[in-house]
């Protein structure tokens, strides 16, 4: 992270000549995605910092990373990795803010804005006891996304119609121990007010009732204007979850992109697509680019640009629509299909070629597996990319299909043209169910009319988020089919993580499960070794797979929580699975896409009592 005056830092560079600044650690490139984007808090030691705009980050040395199906579904030319820290040259590379801005001091118990301590430089400290200064535990954050630090001398003066700071007193931060809840955070004034403790601030209406509004603040982007929110502010513990929800999207990087001539063009096609033919030639030539690719040459280097070209132009027609009418495309639904069209069919390896997709099928026959448990295709996996993108992020809310444009909370000042991401390389088994068996199963009333309950919950919370009246609200996927193949992954995963060694939270999920598509991919997509050891394919042998599936079936069949959990009306986060519960059915955050939501183990085995029948129970 980078200098952003007067307390800001570099990310893991040494200082610059012209300017010092501080060197306070370092967050690994893949957690500026995931876990610290932009508008994110970290804590580091006992100072508290907010991650800045993408445009404030030097990026001249950042890799690219090309995805050019992810890239049009948001919008961008391409994607970034975050800067790395240079030891040798002075970058500003990612940059942060200090927020919150407000401190106290456990000594003299004084709370005042940072910049009021006197802090030595490069220190947290005050300058009177010199006591290490802790960073306000609580500030304020509305559904679009603003965050603010609390109002104390408005909640310790309530009622007082003094204009802020109007009685001249200093505000007073301090814990008496007596119990673990608000009630013993006290806040007071030395103006001579009684102290008044925090009970009652993380009340939905508490803030408003006192008239304190949004003043739609956005620290981390530099010089960004403020006011015009209506959303009323909630307060939020600064290390809270709800104060900072990745919107992350991804794609598997599937042929024609992930191979060959395509993947050889990739990082050069934002030069190339402007240039004629001749200029492309002789960028060729002179960059040397094809001296480790005999079998290629300049022409095919010009009819994979002219390829691009026209697939661009394509999507750039059919996003017009006729009369440039836009019609609504789901991006990620044509992202799902191409996957699924890929994943059901061979690649093979080819010896000649760099290739980032590698789908085999088992060299064993399934036919026991499509008799006895409904498959209908079984593909290794062998080799995959994934690229995953920060788009924006939510506050105070998690993110929701039904989100109004207004939540989105920018990255930049401006629209970017390019977003952070990283890519990570891993392996895979791919599974299909029988379609046919499929289709009798989800007439069974029973698992429809199970399915409904969850849909209807979840539509009703869609409808909740909606706040534009003029667009319909998003369906909810939970169908029968989606319910199957949900369980279906899950309980494979945690089968996996106990019979192939793997922590369940290095394995991922994508599901397929809408009318047309009817499968599921488990696979690792991690930086680290557990990506790429080969034993999730293994685990995709035929012999294996049956195994693991009876067993993985088996230990669903019953849960320690039953019968309470295959009983339950309702369970899970607003209502929205059935018999799923930590016993049996979740999974670690990293490993499910759909947050752990839509769930239903009687899909899989169907109720005790057999008036609702599973799918591997038919």
């Amino acid at each position: 992270m980078g200098p952003v005056p007067p307390r800001t830092r570099r990310r893991g560079l040494p200082s610059s000549p012209a300017r010092a600044v501080r060197k306070l650690g370092e967050i690994r490139r893949a957690q500026l995605v995931t876990t610290y984007g932009v508008g994110a808090m970290v804590a580091v030691e006992n100072e508290s910092f907010l991650i800045r705009g993408i445009d404030s980050w030097d990026i001249s040395e950042a890799p690219t990373i090309s995805e050019p199906r992810l890239a049009r579904q948001l919008g961008v030319s391409g994607f970034r990795m975050p800067p790395a820290p240079d030891p040798d040259r002075a970058r500003d590379g990612v940059r942060a803010v200090r927020f919150p801005d407000m401190y106290s001091c456990p000594h003299c118990h004084q709370l005042q804005p940072f910049r009021k301590f006197n802090s030595p430089t490069g220190k947290a400290e005050c300058s009177s006891c010199q006591e290490s200064l802790v960073p306000s535990r609580f500030v304020i954050a509305c559904t679009r996304g603003h965050v603010d630090d609390f109002p104390y001398w408005k909640w310790v003066h309530r009622g007082n119609r003094k204009e802020f700071g109007a009685c001249g007193g200093q505000l007073t931060f301090r814990a008496d121990g007596s119990t673990a809840s608000l009630r013993s955070v006290l806040i007071g004034c030395s103006c001579g007010i009684e102290e008044v403790s925090m009970e009652g601030s993380f009340r939905r209406q508490a803030l408003r009732e006192l008239g304190i509004r949004c003043e739609g603040r956005r620290p981390w982007l530099k010089d960004a204007p403020t006011g015009g929110c209506q959303e009323p502010p909630r307060t939020l513990q600064r290390g809270s979850s709800s104060v900072w929800f990745p919107v992350m999207h991804s794609a598997l990087s599937i042929p024609p992109w992930s191979q060959g001539i395509a993947k050889l063009v990739a990082p050069y096609y934002d030069i190339f697509k402007v240039e004629d033919d001749a200029a492309i030639r002789s960028f060729v030539r002179m960059q040397k680019l094809l001296r480790h690719h005999p079998n290629f040459t300049d022409d095919d280097v010009v009819a994979e640009v002219d390829r691009r070209r026209a697939a661009d132009a394509l999507a750039t027609e059919q996003a017009d629509g006729p009369g440039h009418e836009k019609p609504p495309r789901d991006h990620r639904r044509e992202i799902y299909e191409g996957e699924y069209r890929s994943l059901s069919k061979p690649h093979l390896e080819v010896a000649e070629q760099e290739q980032e997709f590698v789908c085999e099928p088992p060299t064993a026959s399934i036919d026991a597996l499509r008799a006895s448990h409904g498959l209908e295709q079984v593909m290794l996996v062998k080799r995959l990319r994934e690229v995953r993108a920060l788009q924006s992020f939510r506050r105070v809310d998690e993110p929701s299909p039904a989100d109004s444009p207004l939540r989105a909370a920018a990255i930049s000042l401006t629209k970017p043209s390019w977003l952070p991401a990283f890519e990570v390389s891993g392996e895979g088994v791919f599974i299909r169910l029988d379609t046919a068996r499929l289709g009798d199963w989800e007439q069974e009333p029973g698992q429809v009319a199970r399915a409904a309950r969850i849909r209807t919950n979840h539509e009703n919370l869609l409808a909740s988020r909606a706040t534009d009246s003029s667009k319909p609200v998003p369906p909810s996927p939970a169908t029968p089919r989606f319910l199957l193949l949900h369980a279906l992954a899950h309980i494979l995963i945690n089968e996996w993580s106990l019979d192939g060694g793997y922590p369940s939270s290095s394995l991922r999920e994508r599901v397929y499960g809408t009318e047309d598509m009817a499968g599921v991919l488990i696979y690792t997509a991690t930086s680290d070794s557990a990506g790429s050891l080969g034993g999730v394919v293994a685990q995709g042998e035929p012999g294996r797979l049956e195994d693991s599936l009876r067993s993985a079936l088996h230990r669903a069949s019953w849960c320690s929580n039953d019968p309470l959990c295959m009983e339950s009306e309702a369970s899970g986060a607003d209502s929205l699975n059935l018999a799923a519960c930590h016993a049996c059915l979740l999974l670690p955050e990293t490993s499910c896409e759909n947050n752990n939501i839509l769930l239903d183990r009687a899909a899989l085995v169907g109720t005790p009592d057999g008036c609702v029948p599973g799918f591997f129970t038919l």
